[in-house]
């Protein structure tokens, strides 16, 4: 089993999550609390161009996430999804609520 690292960057304007590796039923609680965890104090970006897979549980994490962020008003976003994200998040329908940007200017 590949490892998740999730690194986060506090910035002034927003934390930035650089996350690298499967994001999956088991790796997915060390990757839900850095990101509530930001959400909840945050706007966050959530880099996820090294992610190697996203199963069900990781884009439930995503999808509580954003639903807390807008609660908070807040704002959160993906930066370059990797086509593996991209794949998942379009199989399941949920790729429009997610505003996906390439580079941290856009945000």
């Amino acid at each position: 089993m590949t490892q998740l690292d999730v690194t986060v960057r506090r910035e002034d304007a927003y934390d930035l999550l650089l996350v690298s590796g499967p994001v999956n039923s088991y790796t997915f609680t060390e990757f839900q609390e850095k990101v509530f965890k930001s959400v909840a104090a945050a706007n966050v970006i959530i880099d996820m161009e090294k992610v190697t897979t996203l199963s069900s549980a990781g884009i439930g994490v995503l999808m509580a996430a954003l639903d807390d962020a807008g609660a908070a008003g807040r704002k959160l976003a993906l930066l370059r999804p990797s086509e593996i994200v991209k794949l998942a998040l379009d199989s399941t329908g949920f790729s429009e609520r997610f505003p996906v940007i390439q580079n941290i200017k856009e945000f």
